[in-house]
């Protein structure tokens, strides 16, 4: 079944659970990596406790030396639509208004977050401008399950909080959870999977400061008999777009006639490979992104954008009136050909049966 969400029914979702979301419960949160389960859990970002079938499994961005993991106690507040996020210095008092030029992203399903700009001194009132721009992107569900405290909450969710204000990287952070647990195929089940969904990120930059935000259509296939060594995902982000800070379209193209000014911007598969796990009995996957592009100056294709994936399935995946769900991040490093400088995009999407 395939599903789609307008805006309208979007906003009337982040809206409907009450209250304060929290996805970090704080600085010092007992924070554990994955239990030793070979290659494929060293993959996965830190978790919040030991992941299970069964219960809620939260993953939040490691610190990487780039700035990239800083990000602690992200909530979303539906009360008043707003969203929090500290540890992070200059980004005005930790709460962030939704988005004054870009208050949504991919057809409305993801809501965007500004930081304040300034902040005046606590002792003499005197404005402080802060480091800019600070931007959230926060998505969840459709669906709902019981969190473990029995509480009705989005069944998936993930947030992503990046800078601009850096001639580097700078310092954000993301996260993504699943609650209520999954329901996987019996093992040795034949038959495949399909989910469709959308994407939006985050593009910063090392070397040059400003940030720009992304979209995409995002589908994704799991087949549970093939390869006989392993269960294989395949996934492709399309119909990609680009908008800078203020909303205004980036234009794209191969950059033949105006290398300068276009982006190249093509489709991004999830790399398929033979012998490796993509998901595990968890319902949680990993794997890698990579596409590539014309060089009109070497008159070669080389590899243009390479990543990784890291999501977890949701859901009862037998039920033909669930069918299951799948939340993920997504980061991308490429070379930005317009200035020669390293871009990093950070993404999330939520897709469904």
């Amino acid at each position: 079944m395939k599903r789609s969400l307008s805006a309208v029914a979007a906003l009337a979702l982040l809206g409907a659970c009450n209250g304060t979301q929290p996805f970090f419960d704080g600085e010092n949160a007992p924070w554990i990596n994955a239990p030793d389960e070979g290659s494929f859990a060293e993959e996965l970002p830190p978790a919040e406790e030991a992941p299970t079938p069964t219960g809620r499994i939260q993953r939040y961005e490691a610190r990487d030396g780039n700035g990239g993991g800083y990000a602690r106690d992200i909530r979303y507040n539906s009360s008043d639509d707003t969203f929090y996020v500290n540890n992070l210095a200059f980004d005005g008092e930790n709460t962030y208004q939704r988005g004054t030029n870009v208050p949504s992203l991919a057809d409305g399903e993801f809501n965007v977050y500004d930081a304040e700009i300034t902040v005046a001194d606590y002792l003499t009132g005197d404005t402080i401008r802060q480091i800019v721009p600070y931007r959230a992107i926060y998505a969840e569900s459709t669906n709902t399950a019981l969190d473990d405290d029995g509480n009705v909450v989005p069944r998936s969710r993930f947030a992503i909080v990046r800078t601009g204000g850096y001639s580097d990287f700078g310092f954000g952070g993301f996260v993504y959870m699943r609650d209520g647990g999954v329901s996987l195929p019996p093992e040795n089940t034949t038959g495949q999977a399909g989910f469709e969904g959308k994407y939006a990120g985050i593009r910063i930059f090392n070397g040059v400061s400003g940030l720009e935000f992304t979209e995409a259509d995002v589908e994704i296939a799991i087949d549970f008999d093939d390869f006989d060594a392993n269960n294989t995902v395949r996934g492709l982000l399309y119909n990609r777009t680009v908008y800078d800070a203020n909303g205004a379209a980036v234009p794209l193209g191969n950059y033949y006639e105006s290398p300068d000014d276009q982006l190249p911007y093509p489709d991004l598969p999830f790399v398929i490979r033979e012998g490796v796990d993509n998901f595990n009995e968890d319902g949680e996957m990993f794997g890698l992104v990579e596409n590539s592009r014309y060089d009109p100056y070497s008159l070669k294709t080389v590899v243009y954008e390479t990543g990784e994936y890291y999501a977890v399935m949701a859901g009862d995946l037998n039920d033909p009136a669930d069918g299951g769900e799948i939340v993920g991040i997504i980061v991308i490093d490429s070379v930005d050909p317009r200035t020669d400088k390293p871009a990093q995009e950070t993404g999330g999407f939520i897709v469904y049966r």
